[in-house]
């Protein structure tokens, strides 16, 4: 574990790589560290982005546990159980690509003590009105507090590339971390992988938003207590705040139908799948047709028995 502290970018950094085996050059781009060669699919990796001084090292690796071959059954089951998705989509393993890549992420342990300000609402029933207008009616008498909640968090993860779709790979979760490994560039041979596009303060961030700060606000206001709570304000100081830096692995299958590309996401040790498709517009009016059909041939029969 290491304290918070901020990292440099490479988004623009430009980098050419020599293939040992066939002698092709690989241009690497921003912080992609690994891939393969495009000329004879040999495994090549950069290893001065990790090794670079102004970058922080990689504390752990949580190895892949799902195959190449599951993975695509995986991806198959998802595709075959949406319904509308174009025939030419489910084509994926002509037009798609499927590629396992290492994705960075920073896993954030720490004690939070936090001071909130805010109201404890209670629930009374009051009779209004006289004779047929007479009614019970339910309201809330509210009371100023204030308190303090302690909250320990231990091995949060958050996402530290920008270059992937946040929210479905938040779905992914949970990430078995106590599977980590320590880090060694062997488990990169022949996927993917991508340094940190923010550093460790920014993707805090992230995490407090994600997971940290939802998780004081539901303590907060069972502390509060009542039948209801109004919290106005939360101040949290987070001291010690640790952090390790992590390589959590995903398969993605990107397809690229009408001109846009979609893509899906598979939890590279639990097989989670998360994604997004087209529709087709061409199933939707036929399942629409099918079912005004039916409806049409039901009030029929409905004429037919009737007369």
């Amino acid at each position: 574990m290491r304290g918070l502290l901020g990292a440099a970018s490479l988004a623009d950094a430009v980098y050419e790589i020599t293939c040992q085996n066939c002698g092709g050059t690989t241009t690497f781009t921003g912080t992609l560290t690994a891939t393969k060669c495009p000329f004879c699919a040999t495994p090549i990796q950069r290893t001065d982005i990790h090794d670079a001084p102004d970058r922080l090292k990689v504390d752990g690796v949580l190895p892949f546990a799902v195959s190449g071959e599951l993975a695509h059954a995986q991806v198959d089951a998802w595709i075959d159980s949406r319904w509308f998705a174009p025939t030419e989509f489910k084509k994926y393993r002509e037009v798609g690509a499927l590629s396992s890549v290492y994705m960075s992420y920073f896993s954030y342990t720490t004690d939070a003590v936090s001071d909130y300000v805010g109201e404890r609402g209670r629930r009374y029933t009051v009779t209004v009105g006289s004779g047929e207008n007479e009614r019970t009616e339910t309201r809330i008498d509210w009371t100023p507090v204030r308190g303090r909640v302690h909250s320990a968090f231990r091995d949060v993860p958050a996402l530290a590339n920008s270059n992937l779709d946040g929210g479905r790979v938040e779905a992914l979760k949970p990430w078995p971390l106590e599977q980590t490994r320590p880090f060694t560039t062997e488990y990169l041979a022949g996927h993917l992988s991508n340094t940190y596009d923010r550093g460790p303060e920014e993707t805090f961030a992230l995490a407090r938003r994600e997971e940290i700060d939802p998780t004081i606000d539901a303590r907060v206001r069972r502390d509060i207590g009542g039948d209801e709570q109004r919290v106005h304000r939360v101040d949290s100081i987070f001291d010690p705040l640790d952090f390790r830096y992590l390589l959590i692995p995903l398969w993605l299958l990107t397809v690229v139908y009408a001109g846009k590309p979609f893509q899906v996401y598979i939890n590279g040790v639990t097989g989670e799948v998360q994604g997004q498709r087209p529709y087709s517009v061409v199933k939707i009016v036929a399942a629409v047709i099918g079912v005004l059909a039916a409806i049409a041939a039901a009030w029929l029969l409905v004429r037919m028995v009737g007369g």
